[in-house]
């Protein structure tokens, strides 16, 4: 049986190519690992055994190339044709979509084999994965902690050894949060570089699609299959140049920017060691180190915490009991009763939360000094970073001030849950690139490094990444006594 916890997508090709394995012996082997190992995590939702195993052996059939043959996972917000898609929540128990995502098309047709959808907090509304109507993630380096959310699933398949790549979604923070928590790359694109046609929408201004995977060539080598435009998408477009997987080792002439005013938002000091000593590598590499500046950072996490639950209202009232979703089989005497219980029933405390923090936003009366006000913040947090990049290549910090924090020990305090994201909403905000690259360890957990460019500057970043991940030498395999099948 292969050993697939540590093994990359590109060692998936090596082998392949090599025919030491065959495809359906990888797919069986990742498989395999999930069935035995993930009852302790939780990762997935479902898997799609008889399916993938299918597509694997047609692949030894007809012959593959390139990716074809490499096992992903998928977040359960992408929709997938005749598979059950619910965005971890009751209200969309049992439905199934009658089309393939714009991600899911260009995954299968790279033929990247899907082995099944990951859990992740309701709606994309967490940072925990605890909030998920089908049971909470644990994190592969100590499973009494969290994954991160909202993609919690889709960061601990890759970092349990489930999957050599998977796809999460990324509005505030969700990709590159749950990546640090469990030790792996996460990359946020561009808003507008990937299609959000078949994601459910959270909030359709701040939603993107990006990878989860072990290395940076792994993920830009998943960037290269999700970027582009999408007819089906209005807000999609093509990249000014073609994602690269990057090869040098060195960083001279960049230029890092560190925001101490954002470092200033509670990071812990374990954290805050290891990405010093990140950025000491970073130097030895040819990089230099400057100070820049964000002003209005400090004001993100309140401005995006009107915007995203302002979008969401709209965007969740689309799921009324009427079309698809959960029915209940007394639904009240008139429409107004159906909507009522049907919601009541179908979304769980904090989708219900936000939900109310947005149509409040939203109000006659209120819609100025809130939402229009939000939205101000968010012009100056943009000017902010164009101010930055004006002097600096990239700016980088810590990509979550903690470390993982224990199940349970934020849920009754959204506030606390909420500040997990106050590093990366910015980012969101302004609708730029970063990527989350593990940088070492604090209390024996991943800390994340977080690098962040301007708009389209995928490949300045994945350079810079690969440069300094090459130099930091993280493993990131988990203790085995953790995550052993």
């Amino acid at each position: 049986m292969t050993e697939t916890l540590g093994l990359t997508a590109e060692r998936c090709v090596e082998l392949l190519d090599a025919r030491e394995v065959s495809c359906r012996e990888l797919v069986t082997a990742y498989l395999d690992r999930i069935q035995a190992a993930d009852g302790g995590i939780h990762a997935f939702l479902r898997t799609r055994r008889e399916a993938a195993l299918a597509e694997a052996d047609g692949f030894d059939r007809d012959g593959r190339t390139g990716l074809q043959g490499v096992p992903i996972a998928l977040k359960d917000i992408l929709c997938t044709k005749g598979e059950e898609t619910t965005a971890g929540s009751r209200i969309l128990e049992g439905h199934i979509p009658i089309y393939d995502g714009g991600c899911v098309t260009r995954v299968k047709a790279a033929g990247l084999v899907a082995l099944g959808k990951t859990n992740m907090d309701e709606f994309a509304m967490g940072s925990s994965t605890e909030n998920s109507a089908f049971g909470v993630t644990h994190n592969p380096w100590d499973t009494e902690r969290v994954p991160g959310g909202s993609s919690g699933g889709s960061a601990a398949a890759v970092a349990a050894g489930f999957a050599p790549l998977s796809l999460g979604t990324d509005t505030g923070g969700s990709i590159r949060q749950p990546a640090a928590l469990c030790g792996v790359v996460g990359m946020k694109p561009t808003y507008g570089a990937v299609s959000r046609y078949g994601l459910i929408a959270f909030a359709s201004s701040l939603d993107q699609i990006g990878p989860f995977a072990l290395t940076v060539r792994d993920a830009a080598l998943l960037m290269q299959v999700i970027c582009g435009k999408d007819p089906c998408d209005s807000t999609s477009v093509d990249l000014p140049e073609p994602i690269e997987v990057p090869s040098a080792g060195s960083m001279r002439g960049v230029r890092l920017g560190v925001p101490s005013d954002l470092l200033a938002q509670g990071v812990e000091p374990g954290v805050r060691e290891a990405f010093d000593a990140s950025l000491a590598a970073a130097e030895g590499l040819g990089a230099e180190i400057v100070e820049t500046a964000l002003p209005h950072a400090g004001y993100a996490l309140p401005a995006y915490y009107l915007i995203a639950p302002a979008e969401a209202s709209a965007n969740l009232s689309r799921f009324d009991g009427v079309r698809y979703g959960l029915r209940l089989a007394e639904p009240g005497d008139t429409v107004g009763d159906m909507y009522g219980r049907t919601r009541a029933a179908g979304f769980g405390p904090e989708v219900k939360r936000r939900i109310m923090l947005g149509t409040y936003a939203l109000s006659a009366g209120y819609y100025d000094a809130y939402y229009g006000m939000a939205q101000k913040v968010r012009t100056r947090i943009r000017e902010d970073f164009a101010a930055a990049f004006a002097d600096v290549d990239l700016v980088v910090s810590p990509t979550s001030p903690t470390v993982a924090f224990r199940i349970g020990e934020r849920v009754d305090d959204p506030w606390a849950m909420y500040a997990s994201d106050v590093l990366t909403v910015p980012v969101n905000l302004a609708g730029l690139p970063g990527i989350s690259i593990p940088c070492g360890t604090s209390e024996g957990l991943p800390v994340g490094f977080q690098m962040v460019g301007p708009a389209f500057s995928e490949n300045r970043i994945l350079r810079a990444a690969h440069a300094l991940e090459s130099a930091i030498g993280f493993d990131p395999r988990p203790p085995a006594t953790v995550v052993r099948a």
